[in-house]
């Protein structure tokens, strides 16, 4: 968890000429490491290496986790969790909060508008969540949320003005969706120990809505030549370590669709993107590695109530990241990950599912609904040939 850094800027919305390039599909939300072996000395003298700052850490841990969909049960579980008539969604999250605060930077992903404190709060289709969702989220250990996806503009205008006012009341960054064109044409870029890292979100649509009083600038459309563009621009500004996210894949779904497929080895292939991040399918969707670099096509959800207890809209991911300094560039040394499990139950909850499992005295039931999800997770994570550890 980044304590006390300062955003060099807030924003990360892609320029208004951006097309829409994506086949996602929208969907009901409710129902909806190369290795680097090193051999013997050869006797021949090492070329010298590219001096490393003075200050400034060697090594930068990144955590990211998927969708932040409120659904209904969640305000109830938020209700009977708070005290004094307030509500609380931190214990929601209470499983996960120790892997999240142990990493130097964590970004989720908040798909939906945030509503005024005391609602009106609304599920699906146009979704307006309860605003202490924010504060959960700061309290858990987060620094950052995206915001741009399918339902970016359920609330219109004033909900996407009022969502980054609410996160940045709890102390919390956010990229993806923006109040100004000002506010859009400039990165979001974060200072780390030292170490500047942007943070860019684009999604495949907004389901069919039209941009807020025509302001295209709004929120970013995924497009190739635009996400390089503000890549470029984030490395102009100062980034060292620049992170892509994209709302897209087919809702469900384990497997790449097109989109994802012609898109990603694009991105990763620009010396500007360092990591890519997916969300929206609601369902777990494999890692890879290429030219060095990871892409995570879909952590699912952190937070969701589907209602199917069983299914694979149920298990989540949590990806850590390390990237270390390697002269004036940084690269990632190692890739990891954690499944989760929501739960169904009131009191609702998200399960770091190794955490549970070496928990004493697990009921049968549960013990074999977490070594389920354990189980499909990890096939599901490594079914393109990549091999991230386990956490």
């Amino acid at each position: 968890m980044l304590a006390g850094a300062g955003a060099v800027a807030t924003g990360g919305c892609i320029a208004d000429t951006a097309a829409d390039t994506g086949n996602g599909q929208a969907g009901n939300s409710q129902g909806s490491g190369e290795g680097n072996g090193q051999g013997k000395s050869s006797g021949v003298e090492a070329p010298p290496q590219k001096p490393k700052p003075a200050n400034g850490p060697d090594r930068i841990t990144l955590v990211a986790t998927g969708d932040v969909l409120l659904h209904e049960r969640l305000w109830t579980t938020a209700r009977r969790d708070g005290r004094d008539g307030a509500w609380d969604f931190a214990p929601l999250m209470g499983s996960v909060k120790p892997l999240v605060q142990q990493a130097d930077i964590a970004v989720a992903h908040l798909e939906t508008p945030l509503a005024p404190l005391g609602g009106p709060y609304h599920g699906y289709p146009l979704f307006q969540g309860p605003p202490q969702m924010a504060a959960a989220l700061k309290q858990t250990g987060y620094d950052v949320c995206t915001t741009a996806s399918n339902h970016s503009f359920d609330g219109g205008a004033a909900g996407v003005d009022r969502t980054l006012k609410t996160l940045e009341q709890a102390g919390l960054k956010h990229a993806g969706t923006a109040r100004s064109r000002a506010e859009a044409e400039i990165p979001t870029i974060i200072d780390v120990h030292g170490v500047k890292i942007a943070f860019l979100s684009f999604t495949f649509g907004f389901n069919g809505l039209p941009y807020p009083n025509g302001e295209t600038w709004r929120a970013g459309k995924i497009s190739v030549p635009a996400i390089r563009l503000r890549a470029q621009d984030a490395r102009e500004r100062g980034a060292e370590i620049v992170v892509v996210s994209c709302h897209w894949g087919t809702e469900y779904s384990p497997k790449l669709n097109d989109q994802q497929r012609e898109i990603a080895p694009q991105l990763l292939s620009d010396s500007n993107i360092d990591l890519l991040i997916g969300h929206h399918a609601h369902v777990v969707q494999p890692m890879e590695q290429q030219n060095g670099k990871w892409v995570a096509y879909g952590l699912g959800n952190l937070v969701a109530a589907h209602r199917e207890p069983n299914s694979t809209k149920a298990e989540g991911l949590l990806v850590r990241f390390t990237f270390t300094r390697d002269g004036d560039r940084w690269k990632t040394e190692q890739a990891e990950y954690a499944p989760l499990l929501m739960t169904d139950a009131l009191p609702v909850r998200v399960l770091d599912v190794r955490r549970e499992l070496a928990k004493d005295g697990v009921p049968a039931a549960r013990r074999a609904r977490l070594e389920l999800a354990e189980r499909r997770t990890s096939v599901t994570v490594r079914s393109l040939g990549a091999s991230p550890k386990t956490l």
